[in-house]
């Protein structure tokens, strides 16, 4: 039986999509309430911010009182009064209240679905908030009983069927599995596209080129659906930025710091699936800089620096790919305790020299950890691997900069979109192979033919290593005289691949690979090519570690 049955007073409405909408609604309410009341604790909000998050509970509360939601409506009312209580002056804006704030917004983010599924009581933690609450609003006078409105929610249906805010623009909310369908059916598109040209172009006489002239015509109309396609699971970067403000309160109070974030570029979009991949690697980053970079305020004040520490997160495009940035203004890497540590670890000998760009790498291994104790936030060496490993798998690069007492910088190079990816196609064998154009450098002709699998190129008076394609795949032997190598370079590491052909640039349709293969370091992925056949997309990152180990 239904929530409509079980309330049969309720007015006849599609109840499923208006809970729907509900439930959108007051997610984004509760991101803007969250980032607004970190906003107002640093002293950078707005003179109406504290206006806008009254707004955020009293829709939540007016929705769910139409919903028939008790429980979310008495919780509701309860933060609504410590807000007006707020905003007529009776209670001054401390860190205990913002901290209370912030718990109730924790709270209504698991009560809110709660109460929507059914739920008709508040948890233990729920309640101990709400009397918490209570009791502060009852010392400024304030004690009145909830209004609860009548009626059908706020919540309107548009033209189209959805549900979306009065007065709000046209828009409507789409499953991201039904865009990857839209993506992967313009995929097959492009290789029937590319399989038709390829017969169209052996047809000979007038006829042949007319229908080739027509082809191309359809092929743009082709490239406008697909460029509109990509458009709409595009999505700004700003409000995933803005959620990380959240945790660096957070972490910086919990260690007797203090620390704010600032954000430059939030307008840059980027595809969706990269921006929910990406979350967790930004998460590790911002906890590490917390930690790791920015110093206590005693610290800092007696460097000559602001006593609350600054992270900037910035996105900004850069030749077809998006730059991320990860900038704090801390202590910076201890260039000799990275060093002494990776001594330890058995990764560098007591002779060698990095540079350090190599040295800052290492922070990234699994297992590296310069902390002197283990705390809630790190000292178990497993962060930074954690967010090599993430970056990698969408097919992007970190590196990292940093200066003694300046501060750190993290910065991400990633691909626009994970679906369709710009490459360069080569052979080895009777199989051809897919490099991500943006690893490719140059290419040069190889050295004699050698019994190992690897080996090292003269480039310019500088030794290089590099693999060679077919023995490292047990491909059968080359039918060429001399093979080719493609020089790649991924976080200022540069190898070399060795290859039967090159064929240029081409532009794939990413395919996921099948579970069985999905373990292999060198392969990231598949495409269908322009003959029907799979060609395999390699893992550059995972090749150059290959190389290395190799030689």
């Amino acid at each position: 039986m239904n929530q409509q049955e079980n309330n049969p007073g309720r007015m006849d409405f599609d109840l499923e999509a208006v809970l729907a909408a509900f439930l959108v609604e007051a997610d984004e309410g509760l991101d803007a309430m969250e980032q607004s009341l970190i906003a107002l604790e640093s002293g950078s909000a707005e003179p109406d911010v504290l206006h806008d998050i009254f707004r955020v509970a009293h829709t939540i509360k007016g929705n769910a009182a139409a919903l028939q939601l008790e429980p979310l409506v008495a919780f509701a009312h309860e933060v609504e009064d410590l807000l007006e209580s707020l905003r007529n002056h009776e209670l001054a804006t401390t860190e205990d209240v913002i901290s209370l704030l912030l718990a109730a917004v924790d709270e209504f983010r698991v009560l809110v679905p709660a109460a929507a599924a059914g739920s008709t009581e508040l948890t233990a933690r729920q309640a101990g908030l709400k009397s918490e609450i209570q009791v502060i609003v009852k010392g400024t006078g304030r004690n009145k009983a909830p209004e609860l409105p009548q009626g059908t929610p706020s919540l309107t249906k548009t033209p189209n069927g959805a549900a979306s805010p009065s007065g709000a623009r046209r828009t409507l909310r789409a499953d991201i599995e039904r865009l990857d369908v839209i993506l992967n059916l313009t995929g097959e598109i492009a290789i029937a596209h590319g399989r038709l040209r390829q017969m169209i172009e052996k047809l000979s006489g007038q006829q042949g080129a007319e229908i080739l002239e027509v082809h191309r015509d359809t092929e743009r109309l082709y490239l406008d659906l697909q460029e509109q396609v990509m458009s709409i699971r595009m999505v700004p970067v700003g409000p995933v930025f803005r959620q990380l403000g959240r945790t660096i309160r957070d972490a910086a109070h919990s260690h007797d710091k203090q620390a704010r974030l600032e954000v430059v570029g939030e307008e840059v979009e980027i595809d969706t699936t990269v921006v929910e991949h990406l979350k967790d690697a930004l998460l590790h980053m911002v906890r590490n800089a917390v930690d790791h970079g920015i110093e206590t305020t005693t610290v800092r004040e007696a460097a000559g620096k602001e006593a609350c520490g600054v992270i900037t997160l910035s996105a900004s495009h850069s030749a077809g790919n998006i730059l991320i940035e990860v900038r704090d203004d801390g202590a910076g890497l201890d260039r000799n305790r990275i060093a002494e540590r990776a001594r330890k670890l058995g990764l560098v000998s007591e002779t060698d020299r990095l540079t350090d760009d190599e040295l800052f790498s290492f922070i990234f291994e699994a297992g590296f950890s310069t902390a002197e104790s283990v705390t809630d936030l790190s000292g178990r060496g497993v962060g930074m691997d954690v967010v090599r490993r993430k970056i990698e798998a969408l097919r992007g690069t970190v590196r990292v900069s940093s200066k003694e007492g300046k501060g750190t910088v993290i910065t991400i190079r990633l691909p626009l979109t994970l679906a369709i990816l710009e490459g360069f196609s080569v052979t080895c064998g009777e199989e051809t192979f897919v490099i991500p154009l943006e690893y490719v450098t140059e290419c040069i002709e190889a050295p004699a033919s050698e019994e190992n699998n690897s080996g090292i190129v003269n480039l310019r008076d500088k030794a290089l290593p590099y693999v060679r394609l077919r023995e490292l795949f047990g491909l059968p032997a080359a039918t060429v005289a001399r093979q080719n190598i493609v020089i790649v370079n991924s976080g200022g590491l540069h190898a070399g691949i060795a290859v039967d052909g090159l064929l240029g640039s081409t532009q794939a349709v990413i395919k996921p690979l099948a579970k069985i293969f999905r373990d292999i370091p060198e392969i990231s992925g598949s495409t269908i090519l322009g003959d029907g056949r799979v060609g395999l997309i390699l893992d550059v990152p995972g090749l150059i570690r290959q190389v290395a180990q190799l030689n």
